[in-house]
């Protein structure tokens, strides 16, 4: 059950910016749902990943030159910076003056949602949520992507893959590995994983655009998708 004073959700940038552009409809609906939960005295710490943004930029850079993976974690990077800004103004009256970038770094604010993006090369926007959970002492982490699943394989390219609804540390490391490479599209990296099953952090993974069940997730309630302990 989630029971940290501040909420960590690792929020994927297919959620604020899917292939297809900006749903109003739905960040709508969001930015309503997650003002509706404050008002519960509940609070949030967001950490925006890049999406499809992301990858466009990298796989460009691949096209056209040769290029070191750290460059291209950097290209990310900066795209996470660009959801992350967009996340934060659409709170903006009740969100922290600035996208933090340093996990590390403790956030002393009365507003009740912090944004954070990317910040170093050789992890993703997950690694970025374990580590948040550790400054701020939270045991629980929530990601949020199009995915209401994690899978034993992938599922566009395997008819068989099996969807997970609970899992150890241990065998979900099986499956996603233990290399982090620049893009990678995973259901949590395996860099965030592995630091994740060192601290002992519960892990949820579910569908953002779903928020009956996002909302059920936060309330430490049984939900659509998987857990990782």
């Amino acid at each position: 059950m989630i029971m940290a004073t501040r909420i960590i959700i690792s929020l994927g940038g297919s959620i604020i910016i899917p292939k297809t552009g900006f749903d109003p409809v739905f960040l709508k609906a969001f930015r309503a749902f997650i003002l509706a939960e404050i008002k519960k005295g509940r609070t949030f710490l967001f950490i925006v990943g890049g999406g499809a943004t992301c990858r466009m930029y990298q796989q460009a850079l691949r096209t056209c030159t040769s290029i070191m993976d750290d460059d291209l974690d950097w290209m990310g990077i900066a795209a996470t910076k660009i959801n992350a800004e967009f996340v934060r103004l659409l709170f903006k009256d009740s969100a922290y003056k600035e996208v933090v970038a340093n996990p590390t770094k403790k956030i002393r604010t009365t507003k009740p949602i912090i944004v954070a993006s990317g910040y170093m090369p050789g992890n993703s926007s997950d690694f970025g949520a374990v580590t948040f959970a550790k400054t701020v002492g939270a045991t629980d982490v929530i990601n949020l992507s199009n995915i209401a699943y994690a899978y034993d394989k992938d599922p566009a390219i395997y008819n068989d893959a099996r969807k997970i609804k609970k899992i150890s540390w241990k065998d979900f490391r099986k499956i996603v590995g233990n290399t982090w490479e620049p893009g990678l599209n995973l259901p949590f990296d395996p860099v965030a994983s592995r630091e994740a099953e060192k601290l002992g952090l519960r892990v949820s993974i579910l569908c953002g655009t779903d928020l009956t069940e996002v909302k059920k997730a936060i309330s430490g309630r049984t939900f659509r998708g998987t857990r990782i302990f």
